[in-house]
């Protein structure tokens, strides 16, 4: 059985946990990261020298980095409608979760640390409305892509974009700022939420 490393309110592990669910995946998961097993020990550095969660590891198979986690197991489990295997469609998908990666995690970091975590190291005002316009830019930008769409992130129908993707607006929507008016981004965090395995691992109340 798949092992998963990682602890359930994790972003990056809740990405790999939807994808099961997507893929009717049976899993085991065993819970390392801050409040349960230290990921700074010798034996979890031999799995992943970053001391992050997740790792994945499939039969004699290890495997970090949650994004390419996901695309593995799409792949491994023949998800042709999650992950296409046609290149166009599924470069259209990888710029999406890669874009999940770069722009939008980086744009939301010092905000979700100063408003969610409370953390005394991100409380600079300045800094932090600068981080609540560059994260509110990036969601401009999902509002535009799903208005040409008119369903998901990487075109009419879901796919595995919508899983960094969805698990982001959750994040967005739960941490209390300003929000501009979003309508294609909230109908589309409606339509996810319709999908058990986003009820269970995206929308359950964790940011």
């Amino acid at each position: 059985m798949l092992r998963i490393l990682g602890k359930a309110s994790s972003i990056n592990v809740r990405k790999v946990l939807w994808t099961c669910a997507e893929l009717t995946l049976p899993f085991e998961l065993e819970e390392w990261g801050s409040g349960f097993k230290p990921t700074d020990t010798p034996a979890f550095l031999a799995l992943n020298p970053n001391a992050m969660v997740p790792v994945i590891q499939d039969e004699d198979f290890t495997l970090w980095e949650s994004n390419t986690i996901i695309r593995y197991l799409a792949t491994r489990h023949g998800a042709n409608a999650l992950y296409p295997a046609e290149a166009r469609a599924r470069a259209r998908v990888d710029q999406w979760i890669d874009w999940q990666a770069s722009d939008l995690n980086t744009a939301w970091r010092y905000a979700f640390l100063s408003l969610v975590r409370r953390s005394p190291q991100h409380q600079d005002h300045q800094a932090l409305h600068a981080a609540c316009l560059q994260w509110s830019h990036c969601m401009e930008i999902l509002e535009r892509q799903l208005q040409t769409t008119g369903g998901y992130v990487a075109g009419p129908h879901f796919s595995l974009a919508d899983i960094p993707i969805g698990l982001s607006v959750n994040r967005w929507l739960e941490t209390p700022y300003d929000h501009p008016s979003l309508p294609a981004v909230n109908d589309y965090y409606q339509r996810l939420k319709e999908r058990p395995g986003f009820r269970r691992y995206g929308a359950n109340g964790t940011p």
